[in-house]
């Protein structure tokens, strides 16, 4: 396809309300709903875990027909308590969003979600298949041991050997052999200073690798005091926990629970975070889902290859409605 024939983001949007969901004695959720109050239901899902919502990621839907609903999972975003480790697992998430559907009184929604929110939205239709109408996932992320190694094992990626060279060095060199713990304790030792420093770091390494070619701004914001800590911290904790998973193949070992659901894959050729190998397994593990492979893409979900089939799968899924 050529460029100038993609589908691009919606126009920028407003929300038209902004809400709390009180989801434990701990955690309060923030949500925004956009487009259509009377529309089709949708979900937005973004990734880290605790990335939170920006407002580009309000875009990909066409906001005559859908309501789409943004919460901030546990400690992202405007969730409150800020970065808090604290019952926030994958679980925890997964309980989050059947609570957040029923507050608002929704029917089957059609869930969006990558990288992180490609793990929460599968593991969402795994534990409440009846509640999904169709998942789109981009960047996909199946919390097997092997992809977390992809980033954390000893000298990272090998793609980014200088990424890793700044991550690793706030290490010691006797802790280098598990950087994932090692990065835990830094985020929750210390002084407060360099608790937050790791934390940033923790971001950068990751952010760095999003787009094909790295975006100063999108870099900033992952590394901002809010996010950049939200990111690091959480993120952290549930790499270590190796993502609350109850099996090293948790996803794939259920995807018979939600065989029945069409569910469009949208994975960049170039995905460095999550690469392609995981997209492929789910492919041809799930019986109707629909791969497709943005040869230009990376793992961010604004490039604009990824753009392009993001907002042709939330236009196609609107004859299941």
């Amino acid at each position: 396809m050529q460029n100038k024939d993609r589908r691009k983001l919606f126009p920028a949007i407003e929300p038209y309300r902004t809400g709390t969901l009180k989801v434990s004695n701990i955690h309060t959720l923030f949500y925004e709903e956009v487009g259509n109050p009377n529309g089709k239901p949708a979900l937005f899902l973004h990734g880290g875990p605790g990335v939170g919502i920006i407002p580009d990621y309000r875009r990909f839907f066409d906001p005559k027909f859908y309501r789409v609903i943004l919460p901030d999972q546990r400690g992202a975003g405007r969730s409150t308590p800020h970065a808090d480790l604290r019952e926030n697992t994958t679980q925890h998430l997964v309980e989050d969003l059947e609570k957040l559907r029923l507050h608002l009184g929704l029917g089957p929604w059609l869930v969006l979600g990558g990288s992180w929110g490609s793990t929460l939205a599968l593991c969402y239709a795994i534990a409440y298949p009846k509640s999904v109408k169709a998942i789109v996932i981009r960047g996909v992320f199946l919390a097997r041991p092997f992809e977390i190694d992809w980033l954390f094992h000893e000298g990272g990626t090998r793609i980014y050997p200088d990424a890793w060279e700044r991550f690793i060095s706030l290490v010691p060199e006797n802790e280098r052999h598990d950087p994932v713990r090692a990065y835990q304790k830094l985020m929750n030792t210390g002084t407060l200073e360099s608790q937050i420093h790791a934390a940033k770091e923790w971001s950068r390494y990751e952010g760095g690798m999003s787009s094909l070619i790295p975006d100063p701004e999108s870099i900033d914001h992952m590394t901002d005091d809010q996010t950049g800590v939200s990111i690091g911290r959480i993120e952290c904790q549930y790499t270590v926990d190796r993502f609350y998973m109850p099996s090293d193949n948790y996803i794939l070992e259920n995807i018979g629970k939600i065989k029945h659901i069409p569910c469009r894959i949208v994975q960049g050729r170039y995905d460095i975070i999550c690469p392609m190998q995981s997209a492929w397994d789910l492919h041809k593990a799930h019986p109707k889902s629909d791969l497709r492979i943005v040869l230009d893409g990376s793992h961010s979900p604004l490039d604009e290859g990824m753009v392009d089939q993001l907002v042709q799968a939330t236009e196609d899924f609107k004859e299941l409605f």
